[in-house]
């Protein structure tokens, strides 16, 4: 488990006192990245590459230099000092020995729905609370998921969510899971509220969501579903195939068309067969195509995740999907307007007992991925970070971060985690050079 989630108290209360420091510390106005810290005696681990006796230096919110040897950084340090002199800038140049442990970019997800007892839906301060049990686990930058409701209280939603998600820099925008999807495959989501993606449809939800619409996953089989990717397309969204009857064919279109993305591989969506191949494989098939996967045991059984990471080398996420009792106990909660109970960590929904998102952290979809399917930390990493980074484009540069984000790199967002060499548990968090700390 995360050091900084063990800092953290059982009380409700000061677990609200938490969340709103973090909101200061990921505010888009914080001048905290500023400062320069290295890192050093590291093994750094990206999508690219290991490096054993590595360092990384941060500055300004980006990474500033990486490479290996004390040599090298003696150099790096006495080049920063003279640049700090030239000039005059106050701030010290922070040193820590990471004692050979790993140092990997901030974790990317691209689907979840909360945490912490709130969800993503509930306005600023649940959004705060959900964000900064994801953070501490390690998720420095996060898309927010939004659940199918009434299209008037959506489109509200979609409004609120926005305004923080421009004011924070760990949020990268949002996801509309809904409310676009099959009534043959809608999980979790309110039967009552899906709809087709009508132009006009599409054109509200592109205006209430000023810009900051990363990802919506889409039916394609839906009257309009085509028309809407390329719709969605065109204002620089991705969609997702998902929730969804679709077979082969109209996957395969639904790519052609602009979808980037399969939402939670396996789940809410026709499997493989012999005869009708579906989803799964038309995503197989196509390089441009990234997928997601839940990797909590539960959504997908280990055997299947690692049939998931052969079928898709390299063009795999790891999404969390959690929903509001992700950190909380068992108990009774809410997805939506639809009332869910957890036992055991499984979320299910009281009414027919369909799967109602997940309890997990990509800290343990990480650990998962390589002491039980048998991944590498490298590969492990990866769909954690450049991969996700891939899927909603920050893996360049763009106007959402400026700096793109998933590698250890020079010019990359200064977003990194030092993990434990051993059980790959969180021990330390940067998000654009700002040093969690709570």
């Amino acid at each position: 488990m995360s050091a900084l989630i063990d800092k953290v108290p059982d009380s409700w209360e000061k677990r609200r006192v938490i969340a709103r420091r973090l909101v200061g510390q990921m505010s888009s106005t914080s001048s905290a990245s500023a400062c320069i810290t290295v890192l050093r005696h590291a093994t750094l681990v990206d999508a690219l590459g290991t490096m054993n006796n590595g360092w990384l230096v941060m500055r300004n919110g980006s990474i500033y230099r990486t490479g290996a040897g004390d040599y090298a950084l003696e150099a790096v340090t006495n080049e920063l000092e003279s640049v700090q002199k030239e000039q005059d800038y106050k701030n010290t140049i922070s040193v820590i020995d990471v004692q050979g442990h790993i140092v990997c970019p901030g974790f990317i997800d691209i689907h979840s729905h909360g945490g912490w007892g709130s969800a993503f839906d509930d306005g600023e301060d649940a959004i705060a609370m959900a964000r900064s049990f994801h953070l501490l686990h390690g998720t420095t930058r996060q898309v927010l998921s939004l659940i199918t409701n009434p299209w008037n209280d959506l489109l509200h939603t979609i409004r609120v969510a926005s305004q923080v998600a421009l004011s924070r820099v760990d949020i990268l925008g949002l996801h509309l899971e809904g409310p676009f999807l099959s009534p043959q495959h809608k999980g979790a989501h309110d039967e009552e509220c899906l709809l087709d993606p009508t132009q006009e449809r599409v054109e509200a939800i592109l205006e209430a969501s000023q810009t900051t619409l990363r990802q919506i996953t889409i039916a394609p089989e839906l009257e309009h579903g085509i028309s809407a990717i390329e719709g969605f397309a065109r204002a620089g969204v991705r969609s997702a195939v998902g929730h969804c009857d679709a077979d082969y064919n109209q996957t395969r279109e639904a790519f052609d068309h602009g979808a980037r993305i399969l939402t939670h591989m396996f789940n809410a969506m026709n499997g493989i067969s012999h005869r009708a191949p579906g989803p799964i494989a038309a995503a197989a098939e196509d390089e441009s195509v990234i997928a997601e996967i839940i990797a909590d045991g539960f959504h997908v059984h280990t055997p299947a995740l690692r049939i998931a990471a052969q079928l898709v080398p390299h063009r795999l996420a790891l999404v969390t999907d959690s929903m509001s009792a992700a950190g909380c106990p068992d108990g009774s909660y809410t997805l939506g307007n639809l009332d869910v109970d957890v036992k055991d960590g499984h979320a299910r929904l009281v009414s027919n007992g369909a799967i109602a998102g997940s309890t997990l952290n990509l800290e343990e979809a990480v650990q998962r991925m390589v002491f039980e399917v048998g991944l590498s930390v490298q590969d492990a990493i990866e769909a954690a970070t450049f991969t996700p980074a891939r899927a909603v484009g920050v893996d360049q540069p763009q106007e959402i971060t400026q700096a793109p984000l998933g590698l250890l790199h020079e010019g990359y967002a200064a977003d990194a985690l030092i993990l434990d060499k051993d059980s790959l548990s969180v021990r330390d968090v940067w998000c654009s050079g700002v040093r969690v700390d709570i």
